[in-house]
């Protein structure tokens, strides 16, 4: 955990996150805001390019909970099984769409609690489809921005909560809303776990990390 960065000096970074890419956009496909919800789900613990070719096809014949609901749990499955834990995350979708249609008329909820009642659906998924979808600047803490965080001195936090207020407190209100793409695709491509690519970083004279590489 690297020590905590002034104001002017995470200005300064998402100054630069934001003259790179202005507009930052997530990773996982979808089509509406009901596959926006399940392909979050589908995520935890799964590549978005995983899940992607998986709910390609998914997504053309069951994009509704009803219609997730009509494909059922067996077809679900056929279509999900390259995913890590697919018969858990099945049950989750099949038993979420089934809580949307009977309690929720079909739409999926846009508050916070709502959406955590939901079979697989924890904090992290909920604050990822209010930010995506109603653009509510909710900060989704990932392994990736958990790391980017605490190694930055952005957000140094020792659980995935801390983090979660710390980014809502020290980032500048104006980049909130964006906060959370631009530090997941930091994690992703640039400040990666194991080797992070240091030489080439856009905010590399800015952070505090100890165990730069050359």
């Amino acid at each position: 955990m690297s020590r905590q960065l002034d104001y002017h000096t995470i200005r300064e970074i998402f100054d630069r996150f934001h003259a790179a890419e202005p507009e930052p956009k997530g990773e996982l496909d979808h089509t509406n805001l009901y596959t926006l919800l399940v392909a979050v789900a589908l995520s935890a613990q799964a590549t978005d390019v995983g899940v992607n070719k998986a709910t390609r096809a998914l997504f053309e014949i069951a994009d509704t909970p009803q219609k997730m609901l009509d494909l059922g749990i067996d077809g679900l499955t056929e279509h999900i099984k390259t995913i890590g834990l697919f018969r858990q995350k099945a049950k989750n979708v099949i038993r979420l769409s089934e809580i949307l249609v009977a309690e929720y008329g079909g739409e999926v909820p846009n508050s916070r609690a709502a959406l955590n009642s939901l079979p697989g659906v924890g904090r992290k998924t909920a604050n990822v489809v209010l930010n995506m979808w109603w653009r509510y600047p909710a900060q989704a803490v990932d392994t990736h921005i958990f790391r980017v965080a605490n190694r930055t001195g952005i957000a140094p936090g020792k659980d995935v909560v801390a983090v979660e207020r710390a980014l809502e407190d020290n980032i500048p209100v104006d980049y909130l809303q964006h906060a959370h793409h631009w530090m997941i695709l930091h994690g992703r491509y640039i400040c990666k776990a194991r080797k992070p690519m240091c030489p080439t970083c856009p905010i590399r004279d800015l952070c505090p990390y100890k165990d730069k590489t050359l």
